[in-house]
């Protein structure tokens, strides 16, 4: 916000200052982040600033550390033929990336879908204990998540003996991984679609049904394309849920079932390698790329509810 031209200059000074506190709360959030950026190119297998860093060395910079994203685990790294066969089924990281992807994928989908459905309930007046059930929803996002993967495992162990039916157990599969992964997810979406539809307008939905429009089509003529910012946003939360969750992959997955976190995790416990400092980079730009399209959606919906003119 500008500084109006009639502030005197105690006002003048408190905006400053205001600007001041800002800033350095701002770098004391980023600077962890920032920090990683640099170390991911250091030439040297170490976690600190090596001398010919400090000093803007060009020995003391590579890209090794990302070359070993697509290298480690492949047969032959070094052919010259089959090389991008050869890292797209033997690269480890590779293997964790599409396992993040696809399960990212499918738990965004099932989440978007039962976190919409669950705000359009929630945001009509005559719905019964809307707190309550508002407060359910969302709890996975207060809970701490180590008690959440504790049971969502006892759980899945053996799904169906709480419904007395017979079945098989939802550990080590996929399947699982994708339902608790939505599990996480849900409660952004809730509360994402639950904003937007704050300022919605509920006049447009009985005049489309005073013009005869049956409940599907004003769903999808009406109320979809002016909640679907908020959709999309609370989906982009949901698919960065699932996608940098790890407590939850360790106690449902499989040892072969590796997601970009749980690779992440292994590295650290494993073997030390700023190897990790480049997927943390790569990570930091997927997350930075997510919000601001988050930031365009907000503003584009606060535009189609007449909240704003820019």
């Amino acid at each position: 916000m500008a500084l109006p031209t009639y502030a005197d200059p105690l006002e003048r000074a408190w905006h400053y200052a205001y600007l001041l506190i800002c800033g350095l709360i701002f770098l004391f959030l980023i600077a962890p982040i920032l920090v990683i950026i640099p170390l991911s190119f250091n030439a040297e297998p170490y976690f600190t600033f090596t001398e010919k860093m400090l000093t803007f060395d060009p020995e003391g910079y590579s890209l090794r550390w990302y070359d070993a994203l697509v290298s480690v685990g492949m047969q032959a790294p070094d052919a010259e033929t089959g090389w991008w066969a050869d890292m797209w089924r033997n690269s480890t990281w590779v293997r964790a990336a599409k396992n993040s992807l696809i399960v990212g994928f499918w738990a965004t989908i099932l989440a978007t879908v039962l976190g919409t459905l669950a705000a359009l309930g929630l945001s009509r007046p005559e719905m019964p204990y809307r707190r309550v059930i508002m407060a359910v929803l969302i709890s996975p996002m207060i809970v701490p998540i180590i008690i959440i993967a504790t049971g969502l495992f006892f759980f899945y162990s053996n799904p169906c003996s709480i419904l007395a039916t017979s079945c098989g157990k939802l550990t080590s599969t996929y399947t699982g991984i994708v339902l608790a992964h939505a599990t996480l997810g849900i409660p952004f979406v809730i509360i994402t679609v639950t904003a937007t539809l704050s300022g919605f307008d509920q006049s447009l939905i009985r005049a489309a049904a005073s013009l005869g429009a049956n409940p599907r089509t004003t769903f999808f003529k009406v109320v979809m394309p002016l909640i679907l910012p908020g959709i999309i946003s609370g989906a982009l939360f949901a698919f960065v849920t699932s996608f940098d969750e790890v407590v939850a992959v360790l106690f449902i997955a499989a040892p072969d079932q590796q997601t970009i976190p749980r690779q992440m995790w292994n590295g650290i416990r494993e073997q030390i390698s700023p190897a990790i400092l480049a997927v943390a980079t790569i990570l930091v730009v997927i997350s930075i790329a997510l919000l601001a399209s988050v930031e365009l959606l907000r503003r584009r919906s606060d535009r189609l509810r007449g909240v704003t003119g820019r």
